[in-house]
């Protein structure tokens, strides 16, 4: 079972996790959470129990528990719904808001999409010839 661990001590370390839990049973591993840019923990992490009973047992006792000085959270980690790295990849990877199609002035969205210089050879022709267009 994944754990969720915050309001940890800046100074906690994947260690002082890993020995923490180890008192109600097998740990596959503990990691706290750090920032990417400044290299701080962000004082929350995640433990894996693989054993359930135990995992419950060090959550009700942990939970509201101090370590190192601050009375942590801990809690059942939820699984990942939406908002990650993979979906920004993901709109990125479908064009996401970078042009192609818009609203013209004589009215509706054009249907071919990308730049209309470059797309003399498909689309509406008619609407590719520069007497034809209207900004």
């Amino acid at each position: 079972m994944n754990i969720f661990v915050a309001k940890l001590s800046s100074e906690t370390t994947s260690e002082d996790l890993e020995n923490l839990f180890a008192h109600y049973g097998e740990v596959a591993y503990a990691k706290i959470i750090f920032d990417r840019e400044t290299g701080n923990s962000k004082r929350y992490g995640f433990v894996e129990m693989p054993n359930e009973p135990e995992a419950y047992e060090a959550i009700s006792e942990l939970n509201e528990s101090e370590l190192q000085g601050s009375t942590i959270v801990v809690k059942k980690s939820a699984p990942r719904e939406g908002g990650g790295r993979d979906d920004r990849r993901d709109f990125r990877r479908d064009g996401g808001n970078r042009g192609g199609g818009g609203y013209r002035r004589e009215g509706g969205y054009r249907r071919e999409g990308g730049n209309r210089d470059f797309n003399r050879d498909g689309g509406n022709r008619d609407f590719n010839r520069r007497s034809d267009r209207r900004y």
